[in-house]
């Protein structure tokens, strides 16, 4: 009896459940990989999802024009969460669930990034960039998070230092009323605590708000050197304005959650002097490797119009793909976390990251710029 048909036919069942085997992980195929950002696009706080989302699109797009990471093209899945955390919960399942996305790049807020916090661990998903520098989502230690920014600690630490060389110690604080506020609130209290002083007064606002009017009335009665703002773009531009026109004369500080570029445009002439922290380099001038391939992207992506939230966004996406560089052709979720745990002081060109095994943080970069005439920044 000739049996050569049947192994011809075993042999290609084989081939098959091999073929099948090695692109079992969710999200990934011989051809694609989708990968999931959960992020606002809409509302108050909308200008941080969108510009996350072209410095991810930038670097994502030259890679894909490049033929692709081992082969496969990046595909990115983006949902609107709003900057609510009950639909950042939604948007990350639905990521997860419905879009079968490989990994997420790139969220934006400490509420809904803590928000999708349960769906990321049953999931095992990793999630890298996370455009927050919470405490909170650093410790504990989350095997499945990639820090790839400073934290808010070292953020307020930098300002609270700046402040304090040059003399000025009446500080007031202006926190947002959710996990993001109070954990740049918490920065920056124990900054001040370290140089034994206490905030003059720490008043707070609504996320998605803008009505500071009685915040405003404590801080002028407390009559502060300066304010650092620890809220979203919209409710700190209203604070300044309102503000400048109640003649008060201190200086305003913020951390880079803030969106530089967002606030610099809600402020208009009212911006000048404003300080914000800042955890990415400066990407206007291409006095390094990364800023110049940052600008080249972006500028091939049809945008030109730089910002560090974008830079940002890139980042996250460089740190991405330098981790399933690593992993190899053998994609898993577990292959990745391993790859990127790999990087030890991966300097990509002027900006190093630094994962262990149990260690994600990523960077301590920090710098200080300043809103000049025009909206234009400045170191």
């Amino acid at each position: 009896m000739n049996t050569q048909p049947w192994s011809r036919f075993g042999a290609l069942l084989l081939a098959l459940a091999a073929g099948t085997a090695h692109c079992a992980e969710t999200g990934v195929s011989d051809s694609e990989i989708l990968v999931g950002q959960f992020a606002a696009q809409t509302g108050p706080a909308a200008e941080l999802g969108k510009r996350m989302q072209l410095g991810i699109l930038a670097h994502f797009n030259a890679v894909n024009a490049a033929g692709g990471i081992n082969g496969r093209s990046l595909k990115l899945v983006s949902r609107d969460d709003g900057y609510e955390p009950e639909k950042a919960a939604a948007a990350v399942k639905a990521l997860i669930e419905e879009d079968k996305v490989f990994a997420l790049v790139g969220s934006v807020g400490t509420p809904t990034t803590l928000a999708a916090v349960p769906a990321i661990n049953a999931a095992g998903i990793p999630l890298i960039g996370p455009f927050t520098g919470a405490q909170a989502l650093r410790e504990p230690f989350n095997r499945n998070i990639f820090h790839v920014r400073a934290s808010y600690f070292d953020e307020t630490e930098r300002i609270v230092q700046h402040l304090s060389t040059v003399g000025i110690t009446k500080i007031a604080v202006f926190y947002q009323n959710d996990s993001y506020g109070k954990a740049g609130l918490e920065g920056v209290t124990r900054a001040l605590a370290k140089r034994n002083l206490k905030a003059a007064a720490s008043v707070t606002v609504e996320r998605n708000s803008v009505d500071v009017a009685a915040p405003l009335a404590e801080i002028l009665k407390a009559a502060p050197e300066a304010v650092i703002q620890i809220s979203a773009y919209k409710s700190c531009a209203a604070l300044i304005k309102q503000a400048r026109a109640k003649a008060y004369g201190g200086q305003f500080f913020n951390v880079s959650f803030v969106g530089s570029k967002a606030l610099a445009e809600e402020l208009g002439d009212a911006g000048a002097g404003v300080t914000i922290s800042q955890v990415v380099p400066f990407p206007y001038t291409p006095s390094s490797a990364i800023v110049r391939e940052y600008q080249q992207r972006m500028t091939e992506a049809g945008n030109k119009d730089f910002d560090f939230s974008s830079m940002e966004g890139f980042l996250a996406a460089k740190v991405f793909t330098e981790g399933l560089r690593r992993a190899g052709k053998t994609l898993t979720r577990e292959s990745l976390a391993t790859a990127l745990e790999s990087m030890r002081d991966h300097n990509m060109g002027g900006f190093t990251v630094n994962y262990a095994p149990k260690s994600h943080e990523g960077s301590r970069f920090t710098d200080l710029t300043i809103i000049g005439r025009g909206g234009k920044f400045m170191r």
